[in-house]
């Protein structure tokens, strides 16, 4: 049986390159260490270190241990971690935008049920700016969503910049207005494109708006005009227009976590997940 306290031992020894300095951030005398790489040896039947009066050097055995000693030393640390974590109970009211939600948030709520599962979890979908006032309003404990490039409010998780999005194979008539799918207001990404838009020279005409980015993703996809998303948000049956290179570039927005002012330790739990989470997963929305 690999002994994980052997297997921390050994470990260290081979980062250390040495006993001496692996006994001292050990805590252990030099004896100590060398008597425990000694029974890993016996355990697996291999000579794990070639060792003489200068260097510790791993043996080709030792290298593959090593590999070994990594992966169950890690998934020690993760058990640990989740059944040492608090016994969390009560109920956490999150905000979130849509494309979050059809997007990377799922991993993160997988994540904080496994380690919470006594905690209720309330999930509302609205756009960034409804999802503001229903946290100031003390609606809900959390909101993940959008603010602009030089906005200060909230904790910034990621950025990303704004394209181009229509059906497959679109190419925009310049000559024409372009026939922009929007959110309704407010909308952080709708004011981003508009702002950007009032800066060129190019017309424009909004010939679909929705409360939804699910619902801009359906217009463009019936050929209603183009619309615009975060590009690691892509959608299945949308791609930039052939000529989008010609259109207005558009800029970064950030993705942000909002967190009430007073927070309960559910909600304050899962406001850590969020923010040691990547949630630039390599993931297609819909």
């Amino acid at each position: 049986m690999l002994n994980p306290v052997w297997l921390r031992t050994f470990s260290t020894v081979a980062a250390c390159h040495g006993f001496s300095e692996a006994a001292r951030q050990l805590g252990l005398t030099q004896s100590s260490v060398s008597d425990q790489v000694r029974r890993l040896e016996q355990e697996v039947g291999r000579r794990l270190f070639v060792r003489d009066t200068h260097s510790v050097r791993l043996t080709a055995d030792g290298e593959a241990m090593l590999a070994h000693a990594g992966h169950i030393l890690q998934a020690i640390r993760r058990a640990e971690t989740q059944f040492r974590a608090p016994n969390l109970k009560g109920r956490v009211r999150l905000g979130c935008s849509d494309d979050i939600a059809l997007g990377p948030l799922p991993t993160v709520l997988a994540a904080f049920r496994n380690a919470h599962p006594d905690v209720e979890l309330q999930i509302t979908i609205g756009m960034t700016g409804k999802l503001y006032e229903w946290l100031d309003a003390g609606q809900i404990d959390l909101l993940v969503g959008k603010r602009r490039l030089g906005d200060k409010r909230g904790t910034r998780l990621f950025s990303a910049r704004l394209e181009w999005l229509a059906r497959t194979g679109t190419l925009v008539d310049l000559q024409q207005p372009l026939p922009l799918i929007l959110t309704a207001e407010p909308s952080v990404s709708r004011a981003a494109v508009l702002d950007t838009l009032a800066q060129s020279d190019f017309r424009w005409q909004l010939v679909c708006t929705s409360s939804s980015h699910a619902g801009c993703v359906a217009a463009a996809r019936g050929g209603l005009g183009i619309t615009v998303r975060a590009q690691y948000l892509s959608a299945r049956g949308l791609a930039p227009p052939l000529n989008s290179a010609s259109l207005p570039q558009l800029p970064d927005i950030e993705f942000i976590a909002v967190a009430a002012r007073r927070l309960s330790r559910p909600a304050g739990t899962l406001l850590q997940l969020l923010h040691d989470s990547d949630l630039r997963g390599s993931w297609l929305g819909e």
